[in-house]
């Protein structure tokens, strides 16, 4: 709060202070307890209408001041509380929330002379003043219900996903709701206020429930006749549009894979149907066609499975409603080229088949989106289910027939032709991938042969595709006969004898043909194939699950939540210890996120870091000090900062671990950054160059205006031009000159190397540790400028680092081989005094302040030995000269039987 008032120009400042006094002249007439009631009642009216009346951003702040302890009364600070918990209500009270946060957050950079301007071009929302927003408006305060609270916000939340506000607003208002309260389960769960006020606008306006056709009435003329010819329109055209696009900004805008899910699995046939709508026009619902697409592909990455691509086959035709024959709504163009929601009439109860060369649109569709989304094991699986039911269907006459499970609805013909047509497609396209799953197809050529002794001469098309599908497995490189279940082997062995022996030409021939070369397989492999390691399933598995996540992490169109869950299926497999990781690649893969990503994956990328470095230490901190130092200064200072913070988690998740080669290359990096000695060539040139321009146009300019250029700028208070001068020059001092080291970069080196010294002194070493307090007591001394005050922060927290791991040393009784010299000693207390009295950053005092009393702390520790937990007492009884209760310190050493302390009544 302090830092929006110091930013408010004068003006505005003068315009707070009158409104925070209305305020409370009018809050005394309203709740003073002393006044009458009918005069309370007239001021209460005059309040609220005040209140009504002024911007909800300047009651915020003006709030926000008077509600701090000591400037109003109790009884009036619990009314501007209530109101103020209630101030996201308002129309536009989210928005000003959210500006509000973000400008007088700590972490925060907006101005709150800049926080109602709408952040169209971006504005620097950090994680933390996020996740305060987030708590401000997703839990209801106590004087509000949570039908009347989310009843409130969601409409403004919902609003502020369109864009208009700008893109940094739809990532707060995603983050809000995706994490804050459908990230919840008290509010976020099916069937609780929040999920009914946010998710279910949303779902509604995409596929509508059973219920919004009953009850409804049909189209309407101008003299309201029913015109029962005409379609009800349940969504129209921009509505349904509208919440495609809230939706893509719900999933894509935040990494929530749950949430994900649980929005877009009822959405499956809804978002296919979209996706894949054919027109003769081909800009018909463009935008519409390309969110579906873009949901459709999230929703199959983040749930892979036969079943949903199953569900996906079953769905080709699907055009709306719930009821397959008879739907009660379906999707319908506009005249305008648009897709749009509307009832059936009830005049016509069926939906007109879909026309083949419609259907073949889709089947070709739907297997770009196979290719796409799903594994090799995943369409395999799904193949043999759609080849069994069509062998189902084409030996449903003999009784003999494969053992499939019986479906409860007879399918319709469309319905069969279209899975015949997509199998055919499949088998054609996808063949090298059903060779990925042999078991289960030697399982169903089994199945298949064993049935043909006593099949008649029509069963030939089945038997010629079990024979093809044998070829296809037998003959794939790596086909190993004695990997094969021995019953399912003899069983094929026999029915290919019986079939070779057979009436059939053709299919005898081809069973002969594979009997030998079963017979023969393993004898026809490479000394190399059989001399190498079969690799085991659980290894097949792990390499399809890594390769799967690397196409998820690196494909140029991933959004944030399929990025999210490739970096969950690599945690998976790093957490169970697979040996198929490729460690050398999977750092690589997360530097590339770090260096240009979102702070959602950049987290997640920094967790995986800190699992990594429990089994790879010295490879992870070697691929986080190469970018950290940035030896070819290639990176800007924020990727730098980012590499920075993944050290430190690393180092904070080695603890003791953290100590040998990998301590002592951590700690020379970390003095080589932070020390004053770092020259940068090319930052220098690149500085030069732009330096000349900047001179050229400057002459340029002053040609032009025959002499000085003139301030063309908007008139500035005297007070606030030498506030934006004193931050624009702490701003320009961070960065480099004269190709030294960007300021920012040294201050967190310094604070990565306190916290390292903090979690293992030992491992370090003494001289590390001496150059390390030596270079703070030196920055502290010769480094005083203004734009210096973060580093001279940063060196001063060092010192504490280092009187923290002196003290826990102590206390856990380890000899470390070096301590705290008499004359390095004084040399800090005399660089602290002096910088306590004189710095100009009020920080660096205070921090200075704080080390010299734990300095003088730890001093007075040492005086007085720690003492085991099993004594009684607290050690008086060592000091010299001094016996404190001898008879319990005799028997607390063994000198004699065990007594415990009684306590006695006296007078």
């Amino acid at each position: 709060m302090d830092q929006a008032t110091m930013e408010q120009p004068a003006p505005a400042q003068n315009a707070r202070q009158r409104l925070m006094q209305s305020i409370m002249e009018l809050g005394n007439k309203a709740f003073n307890p002393d006044a009458s009631e009918s005069s309370r009642v007239r001021g209460q009216r005059e309040f609220n209408d005040f209140v009504e009346r002024t911007k909800t951003l300047n009651i915020i702040g003006a709030f926000n001041i008077l509600i701090r302890p000591g400037h109003v009364p109790p009884w009036l600070r619990s009314k501007l509380v209530e109101i103020l918990t209630l101030v996201p209500l308002r129309p536009d009270g989210v928005r000003a929330t959210l500006e509000f946060v973000f400008s007088v957050h700590p972490s925060s950079t907006v101005k709150v002379s800049e926080a109602a301007v709408p952040q169209k071009k971006g504005a620097n929302i950090t994680h933390e003043a996020l996740e305060m927003s987030s708590r401000l408006i997703s839990t209801p305060p106590a004087s509000a219900t949570p039908d009347a609270w989310y009843s409130g916000v969601s409409p403004q939340l919902l609003s502020l996903l369109d864009g208009d506000e700008g893109p940094e607003l739809v990532k707060a208002a995603a983050y809000i709701i995706g994490f804050g309260i459908l990230g919840r389960k008290a509010s976020g769960a099916p069937g609780t206020t929040g999920w009914k006020c946010l998710a279910e606008p949303i779902l509604c306006h995409i596929r509508p429930p059973p219920s919004a056709t009953a009850g409804g009435s049909q189209g309407e003329n101008g003299d309201g006749i029913v015109d029962l010819s005409k379609e009800k329109v349940l969504v129209p055209a921009h509505e349904l549009s509208g919440a495609l696009n809230r939706l893509q900004s719900l999933v894509t805008s935040h990494p929530n894979p749950g949430l994900c899910k649980r929005l877009l699995s009822p959405l499956l046939a809804a978002l296919w149907a979209i996706s894949s709508w054919s027109s003769s026009d081909s800009s018909v619902s463009e935008k519409s066609r390309a969110a579906a697409s873009g949901l459709l592909r999230i929703q199959l990455k983040l749930t892979p499975s036969p079943e949903i691509l199953l569900a996906l086959v079953r769905n080709v035709g699907y055009l709306g409603g719930y009821d397959r024959q008879s739907p009660e709504w379906v999707y319908a163009e506009t005249k305008e080229g648009e897709l749009q929601i509307v009832q059936k009439r009830p005049l016509i109860g069926t939906v007109d088949p879909i026309p083949l060369h419609i259907m073949d649109k889709k089947i070709q569709k739907l297997l770009e989106v196979v290719q796409d989304s799903f594994s090799d094991a995943e369409i395999s699986t799904a193949c043999i289910d759609l080849l069994r039911r069509w062998l189902k269907s084409s030996r449903k006459s003999n009784s003999k027939s494969v053992n499939i499970k019986e479906e409860e609805d007879e399918k319709d013909p469309m319905t069969q032709l279209t899975e015949v047509k997509l199998l055919q497609s499949m088998m054609e396209k996808f063949p090298e991938k059903l060779a990925t799953q042999p078991k289960h197809i030697l399982e169903l050529v089994s199945e298949i042969l064993t049935d043909t002794e006593d099949a008649p001469e029509s069963d030939d098309e089945v038997v010629s595709v079990a024979l093809s599908l044998l070829n296809m497995i037998v003959t794939a490189p790596g086909f190993q006969k004695s990997r094969v279940k021995p019953d399912v082997l003899s069983r094929i062995e026999a029915s290919l004898g019986d079939l070779s022996r057979g009436s059939r030409p053709e299919v005898s021939s081809t069973a002969r043909n594979l009997s030998l070369l079963l017979q023969y397989r393993d004898q026809l492999n490479d000394a190399s194939e059989t001399t190498t390691s079969t690799p085991t399933d659980r290894q097949i598995e792990d390499r399809k699950t890594y390769s799967l996540a690397v196409s998820y992490i690196t494909q140029a169109d991933s959004p944030p939540p399929v990025k999210f869950e490739g970096l969950n299926l690599i945690s998976t497999l790093i957490t169970a210890q697979s040996p198929v990781l490729d460690i050398p690649g999977i750092l690589v893969l997360l530097s590339s996120l770090l260096a240009d990503s979102e702070d959602y994956i950049n987290l997640k990328a920094i967790n995986i870091y800190t699992l990594l470095a429990h089994k790879h230490p010295n490879a992870v901190t070697k691929e986080l000090l190469d970018h950290y130092l940035d030896p070819k200064e290639t990176a800007s200072v924020d990727t730098r900062l980012r590499f920075g913070e993944a050290l430190l988690r690393v180092i904070e998740r080695l603890g003791e671990t953290f100590t040998s080669e990998t301590a002592c290359s951590v700690a020379d990096a970390l003095l080589l950054i932070a020390g004053r000695r770092g020259y940068r060539p090319k930052t220098q040139a690149r500085q030069d160059k732009e330096e000349r321009k900047r001179q050229i146009k400057i002459k340029e300019a002053e040609e032009a205006w025959n002499g000085e250029v003139p301030d063309l700028s908007d008139d500035i208070p005297e007070e606030e031009q030498k506030r934006n001068e004193i931050l624009s020059r702490i701003v320009e001092g961070w960065e480099s000159k004269r190709g030294s080291e960007d300021v920012r970069i040294r201050a967190s080196a310094l604070s990565v190397l306190g916290h390292a010294v903090e979690t293992n002194i030992v491992g370090i070493g003494g001289s590390r540790v001496a150059t390390a307090v030596d270079l703070s007591v030196s920055i502290l001394q010769l480094e005083t400028e203004d734009e210096k005050g973060i580093l001279r922060r940063a060196a001063v927290l060092l010192v504490m680092s280092f009187l923290r791991a002196l003290d826990a040393a102590r206390k856990a009784g380890k000899t470390l081989g070096f301590g705290f010299g008499v004359q390095a000693k004084e040399d800090v207390k005399r660089a602290l005094g002096y910088v306590r009295d004189t710095d100009g950053d009020g920080l660096v005092r205070e921090y200075a302040r704080d080390v010299m009393e734990s300095l003088e702390s730890w001093e007075m520790g040492r005086l007085v030995p720690e003492v085991e937990e099993a004594k009684v007492g607290v050690g008086l009884e060592r000091l010299k000269g001094l016996e404190v209760d001898l008879e319990r310190t005799v028997l607390t050493r063994g000198e004699g039987p065990s007594v415990r302390p009684r306590i006695e009544e006296i007078e």
